[in-house]
């Protein structure tokens, strides 16, 4: 859809001073086609331009402003960036196809105990002590520690979307427990309040119906009319079936109360309607 398909309705406008595009930053392993596809289709005349970066450089687009927000890992500084936890992943080791751990269907701690685990500089677990074996020397990035997994030189613990990422032939992994768990974050400048783009993601991170959804929107139905009987109910206005005040007070369907006696209301004393008994 493009923004001429859009109905005001659908797609209402910025102000002039908005910006005319939004800048997503996201680290690898995060997947972040599902909500661009919704961002699309709520927002078809602001184009979202994704950015791939190292975790380092998407926290260095954040703060110096060249994107608007960013997919990363936490933890994040909360000195000068926003974030919200998104979910958390899975953590995996990476083996050869051929290694006795291949036979399991999850690895515990111990069954590390015997095994070198890598541990690369741009390690997403934050281990305060990894599992295992330490290696001599630390590889520089995941991508390294995968030829050296590949080269039998040791095994790695990374989240599932990383092993996904750098996937091989050669490889495979299992589920590893009782360890840390990476976080994924949407995360953006800290501020008093979020930008109104911003406000738009988080809906859509989050699952905001369209109605639901702050930020512009929001904004752009505040100069709309109310609808009549909004209206009316504010003025404590109550119309009748006729439309003249007081008519239709009564409830529909009830006829009125007859007085005690009858119709005629004499009054000679029965009650309820009941006949005397003859004496």
């Amino acid at each position: 859809m493009t923004g001429s398909d859009a109905s005001p309705a659908d797609s209402p406008s910025f102000p002039s001073s908005s910006p005319s595009s939004f800048r997503l930053a996201y680290v690898p392993g995060v997947t972040p086609s599902k909500w661009v596809r919704v961002w699309n289709e709520r927002l078809p005349d602001v184009p979202l331009t994704l950015l791939a970066l190292t975790p380092a450089e998407a926290f260095g687009a954040l703060r110096e402003g060249t994107a608007d927000a960013g997919l990363v890992r936490l933890p994040v500084d909360r000195d000068d960036l926003s974030a919200i936890p998104l979910y958390t992943e899975t953590t995996v080791v990476v083996i050869p196809k051929d290694h006795l751990l291949a036979a399991a269907e999850e690895v515990t701690v111990e069954d590390l105990a015997e095994e070198l685990v890598l541990h690369p500089l741009d390690d997403t677990l934050g281990w305060e002590q990894p599992p295992g074996l330490p290696a001599n020397e630390r590889p520089a990035t995941t991508a390294d520690a995968i030829e050296l997994v590949a080269a039998g030189v040791g095994v790695l613990a990374v989240p599932q979307s990383l092993a996904r990422l750098h996937h091989r032939k050669d490889l495979t992994y299992r589920t590893l427990t009782d360890v840390p768990q990476s976080r994924v974050a949407l995360s953006w400048q800290a501020a008093d309040e979020a930008p109104d783009l911003v406000e738009e993601f988080i809906g859509i991170v989050r699952g905001r119906t369209v109605n639901s959804t702050r930020g512009r929107r929001a904004e752009a139905q505040k100069g709309q009319k109310q609808p009549k009987d909004q209206k009316e109910r504010k003025s404590g206005a109550k119309p009748g079936r006729s439309g003249k005040p007081g008519a239709g007070s009564r409830t529909a369907g009830k006829p009125a109360a007859r007085k005690p006696g009858g119709a005629g209301g004499s009054g000679r004393g029965r009650t309820g309607g009941k006949p005397r008994k003859r004496s």
